[in-house]
């Protein structure tokens, strides 16, 4: 019989929908400042935009990273709508501190808070929606959540930046982020329902892998399928990290002009946001491994183009395979974890898996950089490109075909 209490989006489609209008309420908080924060650094600090960004996406990405695991960890004890308010009161401060910093530093403590922010709200928002799907439209529910947020996250970037040529760089681009937090904090407080009944009723009547004891060494290297998913999940974001500091760097000096790069920047993440809605529902037929065996494929093979090209139009068509190869794995990550996991365990494994992905997203900064310095950008962007081709042979090789896709009899 279905209810309340049974996994489905057909009988949770309206929480799902609030979860979905929430997260893009997340997303957006990031996107308030990746358009304008390297301009305040320099305009308003004397800090090169270069190591702007370099700084923003080492503490943020460490930040969130940790962050994921203690959203997953807790929500299990604690509940998973009280992980999301939580997360929700770590970001209404950071608006007014971006608006109000006397110095760089208090810039870097807003985005330790909005780290934080992050890693809480989106990791609970993942864990709610996976819930509420049910095992049959895990995929769709991961895309659809991953589809809302970052294209948030591009909105609010077009926003502030329209904002801040109006009305000058602060206070008034960061409103939109006091709008964002009070009402996704609101919204949480009186809307949310916990899905804890779910994950009873899953865990009671449905077949699922047996619990484990230790899941942080499970999900990390335990188990080669977990282990396989977190690889995969790191060397993706170590690939965004790099692009992020290393693409726009690299453009300029092959001759784009800044609304080239800007254009070029754009359709990476574009790609990535709006095609997870058919890669995830994709990943409920095909299976997890061959979708991710071959999004690690497209982004290496992307990559490595993108680093022997000089021609405007040959990087927009580089940077949209490289969205897409993004695209294909990001929402099929999270539902492999949910797929090979216990339902008592999945909000745990979940914030492991997320721990190592977007600590990849710091640690790809940090060898750009070192490599762009050493030697030059091109390079960086090469070996990237080869680590994630590694990688996609690593899950063909070392990954077990999960269990028959679902819908395919």
């Amino acid at each position: 019989m279905i209810s309340k209490t049974t996994p489905g989006l057909k009988q949770n489609w309206q929480q799902f929908s609030l979860l979905v209008l929430i997260n893009a309420f997340v997303g957006g908080m990031v996107g308030m400042e990746r358009t304008i924060l390297p301009e305040i650094a320099e305009t308003d600090f004397g800090i090169a935009a270069r190591s702007a960004i370099f700084s923003f996406i080492v503490v943020f990405g460490i930040t969130k990273a940790i962050a994921n695991y203690f959203a997953g960890r807790f929500a299990q004890s604690y509940g998973r709508k009280n992980m999301l308010i939580i997360g929700w009161l770590f970001g209404i401060p950071v608006p007014f501190i971006l608006m109000f910093a006397p110095d760089w530093n208090w810039i870097i403590g807003a985005n330790v808070l909005l780290g934080i922010n992050q890693g809480l709200a989106w990791s609970a928002n993942v864990i709610m929606k996976v819930d509420l799907a049910g095992e049959k439209d895990r995929g769709l529910a991961m895309g659809l959540n991953e589809f809302a947020g970052y294209l948030a996250v591009a909105i609010v970037a077009f926003l502030t930046g329209f904002v801040a040529a109006e009305f000058g760089l602060r206070p008034y681009p960061f409103f939109i982020g006091i709008v964002l937090s009070v009402l996704g904090l609101l919204m949480t407080i009186f809307f949310v329902r916990d899905t804890s009944n779910l994950v009873l009723f899953e865990a009671n009547n449905t077949g699922c892998s047996d619990r484990k004891s230790n899941l942080f060494y499970t999900v990390s290297v335990g188990d080669k399928n977990l282990q396989s998913v977190s690889l995969a999940g790191l060397m993706t974001n170590f690939k965004d990290g790099m692009a992020w500091g290393a693409f726009p760097i690299f453009l300029l000096a092959s001759g784009l002009n800044l609304t080239q790069i800007g254009v070029v920047v754009a359709v990476y993440p574009a790609f990535w946001g709006i095609m997870q809605i058919a890669t995830g529902k994709l990943s409920d037929y095909t299976g997890r491994k061959q979708m991710l065996w071959m999004g690690m494929l497209v982004q290496g093979v992307s990559l490595l183009a993108f680093a022997f090209i000089d021609y405007y139009y040959a990087f927009l068509l580089v940077a949209a395979s490289l969205g897409m190869g993004t695209a294909m794995v990001y929402p099929t990550f999270l539902a492999a974890v949910a797929d090979l996991t216990h339902p008592n365990d999945r909000a745990e494994s979940i914030g492991v898996f997320r721990l190592w992905r977007d600590l990849g997203y710091a640690i790809g900064a940090i060898f750009s950089g070192v490599i762009a310095d050493l030697y030059d950008i091109q390079l960086a962007i090469i070996l990237t490109g080869l680590l994630v081709l590694a990688t996609a042979l690593w899950i063909i090789f070392q990954m077990d075909k999960l269990v028959k896709p679902v819908g395919v009899t």
